[in-house]
Formats: structure tokens, C-alpha cells, sequence
């Protein structure tokens, strides 16, 4: 065998310092003129995200994203508590650090004819006597459909609780910060110009219905308070019958990681995010407005992990999910994508991997259509890393039979991107001794899912699903695990690959829902994930 050292390669966190204080006359302008929105306004195309059940009741949702097309001109954007400082150290911290992004988004919208209303709540007394402010106060008071609320609490019936636990505050400093009211006005980096308003109120509603708004975007924080309940925010506007989207990447949680359900900070800012989108409206990004990539916090070093489920035989669209939610929260982005349940060549939401750090499949023989196997192809030669489970290894081949048609197989996808020869199985319930690979010490996803205790790890490691037949595998691959039945030769049941591509592939034929109930196997997982993203 090859030496792994000669077989292997394995393995701007700058912080904005919160802005100095300015007085009012230096950047809000006194002058009503509103004639500085562009000329005649283009439309805008916003690529909308929203989650979708797969089937009713199944509690599992694709995230699907479809352009729509809005008037400008009917249009506003609503910035939430964007404050000058907050109790949250790192709350101020990371308001500071977006705030300069999103002034660019403020002014190309504002460019393009969209009505910028600046809602930095109970700070109304620093801008008494501005013609945005009065802008705001002056807007007639209208019939609305429902009655307008001052405060718009967790609607239980309709979206059930939050998905983090935020009752101590969600400071995730540490030490916590002591809580107060410390903001006087809006941060600012935020320009405010002639054509904007001002207010924190349900004179919001007042001004768009007034100026003809049919769409309203939103941003600022916090998520999983202010932008989902004051007066002027998602849960009043989507009452209201307006058109809203949340700028996701222009949003930041109050979460603490010490609380339920212990993740990062970042990722409970994810799952906020993903809970607006199943219960309330689409999410947008910035890209929208000003191209490139989405905004990023500087503190959120997490890699992107996309998993793909789509087989009918293991369970993995309940054991995978699960896994993510409890294991990969704290160190990764978790993106899930299920197989259509009405057309078994889709993968909805695929498009995802084009971002991705790291894929993990568990499919089994599904052609695609030809767009979704470009992705994949692209995904692999671009080598990138990929974790396979179980059936991964013959995820989209049918035996070599023809695809139906306007259909695409990948027969050598176990060969090429696993360096596999799956044939088969042997008799189904008997279970799999595992014991250690000669070389497997070496591997740095054995030294990390061992810690030190090879023997114990290994010796607790049972598969409770048939052993595959995967022999002879490539000279390219590195053998971590072997698996044992009576009478039968031993398998490979754990291995990495090093593509022609030069990219890294680990696959494992464990992953029988009984696997993914033992820690061990888990820790498996986890390991080799972080040895592909290199985290």
C-alpha cells in the first residue's frame, strides 16, 4: 500500500470598530426635497427562498428559491433597531460590522426608486423636527384590514415556538453583558438621506399605505425579536397583506450558545431564519442589490455542509437530520435537501452545493435531470469534498440501464468520486464486527474519531445493516475500516479517496438507522467532516 504521506495532502477575522458618535446635523440632511430617487425605475428581481413541505405532515422542507419580480416604485425597505449601541457587546459589535454592507444596499435601492424607512425604536427624540421624521408623522391615519398592533408577540397557532431558546436575552458574550436601554438613535453608517422616513411605530404602515407600497423588504435586528415583532416588522406587515421579504444576510440573532439548543450563534441566526421562512415569508440576500456574495460576519467561521437524502431503504431523511441538528450545529452551516416525493428525479433545492464546503449524499439510484447532474459534476470537479452513506455509493447509477428519457446516470460515480466497486450485499441481519484498518491509525479521520482510544472506539462500533460487497477499491483510497460476517471475506466498510480530481472523498457503507443511534458511529461522522473541510 501507497504511504498515506505521499497519497495525501490533509489540512480576515477583522472586527469593525464600532463607529464614533456624530451629531445629528452632520448626517441627517434638513432638506425635504425627494427628488434624489433615480430616474424611471427598473424592476426588481429578487431571488426569493421559502421552505416547502416535501409531502403534508412530513415535517420536512426543501428550501426553494424562485425570482420575483417587484415595482420599485412600490416598494420600501423597513430597518430595523439598527442602533447606535447596544447592551450586547457583541451585538453592537456585529450591527457595526454589517452596517456598512447595508448602507450599500440602502443606496442602490434608494437609486432605484425604493422608499427607505429608518425604524431605530425609542430614539424618536434625537430626530424631533427632521423632515423624515415628519414624513412619517404626518402620514395619514387609514382603514387597515386588521387592526394595527403595537406589538406583535409569537403567534403559537401558526408558527409554534422559536427553534432557540433566547429567555435570558441571548448575549453570547462571556461574560454576559448587563442588560439596558443604552441606544439614542440609529447607527451612523447608515446614511439617512431626503427621501427616507423616520419612525417606530405603526405610522410605518400609515406612510406605505399612503405611498401606494405594495412590497416591503426588511432587515436589521434582531431576528428573532424586533424583526419579526415590532410594529412596523414581518408579523404586522404579512397581517397587513403586504408582499415581505427578510434580507438574511442583512439580520443578526440574540442567541447565546449556552442555551437550547446549544449551536452557534450563527446558526441560531439559521434556524430563526429558517422558521421565518416556513411560517412567515421568503428571506433575499443582499446579492439582490449589489452582486458578489452574500455578507458573511467576520466571527462565523463555520464551513457549509450540504446534505442530499433521497433513498427509500435507511431512514437517512430522519437519521441525517437528526445527526445535523445534534452534532453539527456548533462548528457548521447545515444546508438539507430531500427527494420530491412526487417526481423522483428532482432534488429540489440542489442548487445549493454551488456555495457548499462539503456535500453529503445519501441518494440511491436516481437519474436527474440534466441540470442537477451539472451541478453535481461541477461540485466534484471543482474538488470539493464528499462524505458518502451507505447507498451513496450507487446514488445515481442504474445497473448501466438506459435513464428514462430527458434523463441522466452517473454509472462510475462510486468509481470516480468514492473509488468503489459496490456489487451488492450479503445476507441481510447479521450483524457487522468492525475492527481496524493496518494503516488506519495514520488517518487523520481515525486519529480524530479515536482520540487516543483506538481499541475502544473501534470495539464498540457494530453495523447493524447487511455488509457490501466493495471489493477490490482503488489504489487511490485509504482504508480505514473493515467489516466481518461469518464465513464471508472481510469488506472495506470505511475508507477515504483521493480523486483524480484531487479532491477528498470519505464514504462509509455503515449508516442502517441503528447505526446512527450509537455515538461512536456519529463521532465517525463527525470527524471525517472535519477533516475534509479541514476545520
Amino acid at each position: 500500500m501507497i504511504s498515506h504521506s505521499t497519497r495525501f495532502r490533509v489540512f480576515f477575522a477583522a472586527i469593525v470598530a464600532l463607529t464614533a458618535s456624530a451629531t445629528r446635523l452632520d448626517w441627517i440632511c434638513a432638506n425635504d426635497d425627494v427628488s434624489g430617487a433615480s430616474s424611471a425605475p427598473q424592476t426588481l428581481t429578487l431571488h426569493a427562498r421559502t421552505r416547502v413541505e416535501t409531502a403534508p405532515g412530513s415535517g420536512r422542507f426543501n428550501a426553494i428559491t424562485k425570482p420575483v419580480a417587484w415595482d420599485p416604485s412600490k416598494t420600501a425597505i423597513v430597518v430595523c433597531d439598527m442602533w447606535n449601541v447596544h447592551w450586547c457587546k457583541g451585538a453592537t459589535r456585529r450591527v457595526a460590522e454589517m452596517a456598512p454592507r447595508m448602507n450599500e444596499v440602502l443606496v442602490a435601492a434608494r437609486n432605484r426608486g425604493v422608499l427607505i424607512i429608518h425604524c431605530p425604536s425609542s430614539t424618536l427624540k434625537f430626530y424631533e423636527g427632521t423632515p423624515q421624521r415628519e414624513r412619517a408623522h404626518r402620514a395619514a391615519h387609514v382603514a387597515t384590514k386588521t387592526p394595527l398592533r403595537n406589538s406583535c408577540n409569537l403567534d403559537v397557532k401558526r408558527e409554534g415556538p422559536l427553534p432557540i431558546d433566547d429567555s435570558d436575552g441571548g448575549c453570547d458574550c462571556d461574560p454576559p453583558c448587563k442588560q439596558g436601554s443604552p441606544w439614542t438613535r440609529e447607527i451612523d453608517t447608515l446614511k439617512i438621506e431626503p427621501p427616507d422616513a423616520i419612525t417606530d411605530s405603526v405610522e410605518a404602515v400609515y406612510l406605505m399605505k399612503e405611498r401606494g407600497i405594495e412590497n416591503v423588504i426588511v432587515m436589521g435586528v434582531h431576528t428573532n425579536m424586533c424583526v419579526l415583532g415590532r410594529p412596523f416588522a414581518i408579523r404586522q406587515l404579512v397581517d397587513q397583506e403586504f408582499h415581505v421579504v427578510l434580507m438574511r444576510d442583512m439580520t443578526d440573532t440574540m442567541y447565546s450558545s449556552r442555551r437550547p439548543p446549544y449551536v452557534s450563534h450563527f446558526t441560531g441566526t439559521d434556524l430563526v431564519v429558517e422558521h421565518i421562512e416556513k411560517h412567515w415569508c421568503p428571506t433575499i440576500t443582499s446579492v439582490d442589490f449589489l452582486g458578489g456574495r452574500e455578507f458573511r460576519f467576520s466571527e462565523d467561521h463555520r464551513p457549509r455542509v450540504v446534505i442530499v437524502m433521497a433513498e427509500p431503504e435507511y431512514s437517512t431523511e430522519r437519521t441525517l437530520p437528526k445527526f445535523a441538528a445534534e452534532e453539527l450545529g456548533k462548528d457548521f452551516r447545515v444546508s438539507l435537501v430531500f427527494g420530491s416525493q412526487t417526481d423522483p428525479a428532482d432534488l429540489p433545492g440542489l442548487e445549493a452545493i454551488v456555495d457548499a464546503d462539503a456535500l453529503i449524499v445519501s441518494v440511491r439510484r436516481r437519474p436527474l435531470k440534466p441540470a442537477q447532474m451539472k451541478l453535481l459534476r461541477d461540485y466534484v470537479a471543482a474538488s470539493k469534498p464528499v462524505l458518502g452513506i451507505r447507498t451513496a455509493s450507487h446514488a445515481f447509477s442504474l445497473r448501466g440501464a438506459k435513464p428514462p428519457a430527458g434523463l441522466e446516470t452517473w454509472e462510475s460515480w462510486d468509481a470516480d468520486v468514492f473509488g468503489g466497486h459496490y456489487v451488492g450485499h450479503h445476507t441481510d441481519g447479521v450483524k457487522v464486527t468492525v475492527t481496524a484498518a493496518g494503516e488506519a491509525p495514520y488517518n487523520p479521520i481515525f486519529k480524530l474519531w479515536t482520540s487516543g482510544e483506538p481499541k475502544v472506539a473501534v470495539s464498540s462500533l457494530v453495523g447493524h445493516g447487511s455488509l457490501y460487497k466493495v471489493r477490490p477499491l482503488a489504489g487511490s483510497t485509504w482504508w480505514l475500516l473493515f467489516g466481518h460476517i461469518p464465513g464471508q471475506p472481510e469488506e472495506p466498510v470505511a475508507w477515504m479517496n483521493h480523486r483524480v480530481d484531487n479532491g477528498l472523498s470519505f464514504y462509509t457503507s455503515l449508516g442502517h438507522p441503528d447505526d446512527f443511534a450509537e455515538p461512536v458511529f456519529r463521532k465517525l461522522l463527525v470527524a471525517a467532516l472535519h477533516v475534509l473541510t479541514k476545520t
